[in-house]
């Protein structure tokens, strides 16, 4: 099963910082990650087949927090393609509810599928690109300030992440959605090169690293 790309159609990226890639302090719409990558690689290979493209990512973003803006940033454009990244946040080391817990995978997966639902009612094409996470100690972004993290940290958020990646691999499931298998990929990546190569802090891709979110995702496109 492949996405169909035509003439015309619009294809909406969406979801944390991954995909925002400093879209919103720059002149460039679409930043400067996946999303950049794959219009210009479309337009390379296929300058007879013009693509709207859209980047409403928002860095910090939670299921929750798209579900506060699906309908006004995703519902509003009508495109024929949805790709949506998200769930790191959603991991522990981020994000606690006023109460101090994690939040669940029920409630994870819950939200995910209420953002999902209207679009596949509507024919709307999915791609879901699951959450990721190398094994880097060190320092890692959180915002705009930096976390000294080390083994444990990595290893409690590993712990939370899996499950909702499995989440995400049943919502693919359940709504016939194109899955792109982020965090094997850039696993297999790091085996032969060290993870630094691919996520300098575990999270946020490198140019390299985005560059093989990009070839990922258009080995999905027919």
């Amino acid at each position: 099963m492949t996405i169909t790309l035509r003439a015309g159609c619009t294809v909406m990226f969406t979801g944390d910082s991954v995909t925002d890639c400093f879209r919103l302090e720059t002149e460039e719409s679409l930043g400067y990650g996946y999303p950049l990558r794959i219009a210009g690689e479309w337009g390379l290979r296929h300058p007879d087949r013009p693509v709207t493209w859209l980047n409403s990512g928002y860095r910090g973003d939670r299921v929750a927090d798209l579900e506060n803006r699906w309908a006004a940033d995703v519902l509003a454009a009508r495109a024929d393609v949805v790709s949506i990244l998200v769930g790191v946040n959603d991991m522990g080391w981020h994000t606690l509810d006023p109460d101090g817990h994690k939040i669940p995978v029920e409630d994870f997966e819950a939200g995910y599928d209420r953002l999902l639902a209207p679009l596949a009612e509507a024919g709307t094409e999915l791609v879901l690109i699951e959450p990721f996470l190398l094994p880097i100690g060190g320092v890692m972004r959180a915002g705009r300030n930096s976390v000294l993290i080390g083994e444990a940290e990595r290893k409690e958020w590993r712990a939370d992440l899996d499950p909702k990646i499995q989440a995400v691999r049943r919502l693919a499931r359940r709504y016939d959605a194109h899955l792109l298998a982020a965090d094997g990929m850039f696993a297999e990546l790091a085996a032969g090169t060290g993870s630094e190569r691919w996520a300098a802090d575990g999270i946020h891709p490198t140019p390299a690293g985005h560059a093989a979110l990009a070839a990922a995702w258009l080995r999905l496109v027919a």
